[in-house]
């Protein structure tokens, strides 16, 4: 790089020089010698000159007539003319060479006008101070004198030229400068000293000779540089045909001994082919066996390789009658967030480094396998117990769960492993596989990191399983069904709405417990569509009792919104077309959400239960004290009522006991100017309780239980008050009769 620095550098400075010089010969010109003369002989020079060059094949050499016209430039009208008309026709020159098509390197024009112009302005102020002015020459008339004059000139000119020349090409071609002047300098002092005297002949001839001598010399002049040239150009043509056929003999002799070698190269190679194509076939084979059997990405055994390995342990505990072996099923946990905020160049990076954890902290005998994706499997051999197998997970857990800094992310893996045992009993490795499987879900369902397989996990995966199958088509085959359990104002005992909670009645097994399917709905996405229908007919049936009577059309509806559903935009269009449909008053329904759900992402609550009051309804807290809240979030978020949950209500003794978080709970929501409900009320000691403390609303089975929508309307009918009739003071009843019901 410094050397092209270096070579760069050179040419700006021979240029820069270059044009200081052209420069000082144009302001010591003297213009009385501006002449048509002079005109014609610069025109000469710097045009017609250039294009008259011979060359000698097989050589540097060049005779350009450019170099007689400056020197005849130079005899006649002095150095500062010949600085002018060199460095013109050199530029002149460049320009016409890059018009047809050559290509200059960078400054490469402007160096070669430069040292045209330092070489002819540096000999002619050289000779200048040798012999002085060319006019003031004695001698300048005669041919001694013409010979000192352009000889100096000529040799001046030479030795700079060639010096600049040799210093450019040491530094491009990196060699001595020696060698460099020696080789480029002949032919430059040949180029010119010739042009010198052909100068000398052509200035001699038109001082001295007639007309007819003059023109008689042109034409011998003329009929021997065409001569020449036809010479030179056959003379080029027959040796190039020379070196074309020794080329072509040296070529057809090499081809038919490289013929030759080729024919007895390939002899031996015929035997080096045949085995080196047996050992790529070899060699295939076994990259093909290894990619078959191992992951990619991790280099570990794959699925393919672990059920064949499983199968051998089930052939061997068959024939021994018992196993001391042990299949771990490893799942990553929060992996999917990693792929999804940072990549998956990323989250491959995390599956080899896990990778190589795992067959660090296992022993050699041991198996580690990749299954897909972010679930491995590892066969534990040679341990006597279920124990010390779950005693190995741990380590493995704890070893996989430790952080770690990738690429400046600080990642942090959780996992959950499930562990089944290689008994006998098992025919196929699938088969344990999938009992492993069920214990990592059963470990990742409760947060436990490592689970033991049992049989009764698997009836319960089966049983998951099969309803997770069924319940997209619950809606259709119309298992689905709605109770209501009425919500009582606890100051006086009236009907003021109803709580929907959903119910399945299967065809074949017939109730199925919401905390059964909820879960699984709201795992499978099925929720959103469940929701969705549920608050069709709840909002329909409120309707439909609205228009029963006066007293009725005030009643409210409680719909339970999972925090799945929490997320999804769409809720808000389902509330808006339940709410239009059946016409009733958005203020008429309310959207229970769960403490935990509500406090799952609060923000995204916040905005979400925003909109949802925007449409009218009323929010309710739902499972109040269950959950963790912070009571500044609690503040932010726009519920309407807290419900208290029922495990605050039933560890009430009858006289008071264990009430405190129930008062605290009571007071709380009073500050923060919500409702109170309480669900769960069982008893009349807690129901007394709770309308001491000033609770607002309830619901349990001491008031009613959930109800199909016929038995509810039934209900309506003969009840004015939901109190026990050990509870209703006749005064009280009769007040409340004439009352409207009280707005939620």
């Amino acid at each position: 790089m410094s050397h092209n620095k270096n070579e760069r550098l050179f040419r700006i400075s021979v240029a820069a020089i270059g044009t200081l010089c052209f420069g000082a010969a144009v302001f010591r010109f003297e213009y009385s010698k501006f002449t048509p003369t002079f005109v014609l002989l610069f025109l000469v020079a710097v045009l017609v000159a250039p294009r008259l060059s011979l060359s000698l094949p097989k050589s540097k050499i060049i005779l350009s007539f450019s170099d007689a016209a400056i020197c005849l430039v130079y005899l006649l009208y002095g150095g500062e003319a010949a600085v002018i008309a060199g460095a013109v026709e050199m530029l002149l020159s460049c320009l016409y060479f890059k018009l047809k098509g050559v290509t200059f390197s960078e400054f490469a024009i402007g160096y070669s006008v430069g040292m045209v112009s330092i070489s002819i302005f540096g000999a002619t102020t050289l000779a200048r101070l040798l012999v002085g002015q060319i006019e003031s020459v004695p001698s300048f008339a005669t041919t001694s004198g013409l010979i000192v004059v352009l000889g100096l000139f000529a040799i001046f000119q030479f030795v700079l030229t060639s010096l600049l020349a040799a210093v450019y090409y040491t530094q491009k071609l990196r060699t001595r400068f020696l060698t460099v002047w020696l080789e480029e300098g002949s032919a430059i002092a040949i180029t010119q000293f010739v042009g010198a005297a052909l100068a000398a002949v052509i200035f001699k001839l038109f001082s001295y000779a007639d007309p007819a001598a003059i023109a008689v010399s042109l034409v011998a002049l003329g009929i021997f540089f065409f001569a020449y040239r036809k010479i030179i150009s056959e003379m080029t043509e027959s040796i190039e045909q020379a070196e074309l056929a020794v080329r072509e003999k040296a070529e057809a002799e090499t081809q038919r001994a490289t013929e030759a070698e080729q024919y007895a190269a390939e002899l031996s190679a015929l035997l080096k082919i045949e085995e080196e194509a047996t050992k790529a076939l070899r060699k295939s084979r076994q990259e093909f066996e290894h990619a078959a059997l191992h992951d990619a990405l991790t280099g570990l055994p794959n699925r393919a390789a672990f059920a064949e390995h499983l199968r051998q342990l089930i052939r061997s505990n068959r024939e021994n009658g018992a196993s001391d072996s042990y299949v771990l099923f490893v799942d990553l946990a929060r992996f999917k967030k990693i792929n999804d905020s940072l990549g998956h160049t990323i989250g491959d990076k995390v599956l080899m480094i896990v990778a190589k954890r795992f067959v660090k902290t296992v022993r050699p005998t041991d198996m580690v396998t990749r299954l897909g994706g972010d679930e491995f499997a590892i066969i534990l051999n040679g341990l006597s117990t279920l124990e010390k197998a779950e005693k190995v997970a741990w380590k493995v857990h704890q070893k996989i769960s430790q952080p770690f800094s990738l690429s400046g992310n600080k990642i942090n893996i959780g996992i959950n492993i499930g562990i089944a045992p290689c008994d006998p009993d098992y025919s196929t490795p699938e088969e344990i596989l999938r009992d492993a499987d069920i214990a990592m879900h059963h470990a990742k369902n409760r947060g436990s990191g490592v689970e033991r397989f049992n049989r009764e996990l698997r009836e319960r995966f089966v049983q998951l399983a099969r309803i997770e199958s069924e319940l997209p088509f619950a809606i259709e085959r119309n298992e689905l069904v709605i109770h209501y359990q009425p919500l009582i104002s606890l100051a006086d005992g009236s009907l003021i709405g109803f709580e929907a909670l959903l119910r399945w009645f299967h065809r074949e097994r017939g109730l199925i417990s919401p905390g059964e399917f909820i879960p699984v709905a709201e795992d499978t996405g099925q929720i959103v569509p469940i929701t969705t229908w549920l608050l069709k007919e709840t909002c329909a049936q409120l309707a439909e009792w609205q228009r029963l009577s006066y007293d009725t059309k005030n009643l409210m509806m409680s719909v339970n919104i999972s925090g799945k559903h929490l997320g999804f935009q769409s809720l808000l269009v389902d509330v808006d077309d339940a709410i239009s449909t059946s016409k009733i008053s958005p203020s008429s329904l309310k959207l229970e959400i769960t403490e935990s759900a509500a406090m799952d992402d609060v923000e995204q609550t916040v905005r979400m239960l925003s909109s949802l009051k925007s449409l009218g309804v009323q929010l309710s807290i739902d499972d109040f004290g269950t959950g963790y809240s912070s009571l500044s979030q609690l503040h932010s978020l726009p519920f309407d009522t807290l419900k208290i949950d029922r495990s605050f209500v039933y560890v009430v003794g009858s006289k008071g006991e264990n009430s405190e978080l129930l008062q605290t709970i009571v007071s709380l929501a009073k500050n923060l100017q919500m409702k109170v409900i309480a669900e769960g009320i069982e008893t009349e000691d807690q129901l007394r309780l709770l309308r001491n403390l000033g609770c607002d609303y309830g619901q349990g089975f001491l008031l009613s239980k959930p109800l199909p929508k016929d038995q509810i309307s039934e209900l309506m009918y003969k009840k004015s008050n939901w109190f026990p009739e050990s509870m209703i003071d006749a005064s009280e009843t009769t007040v409340n009769d004439e009352m409207n019901l009280p707005a939620f």
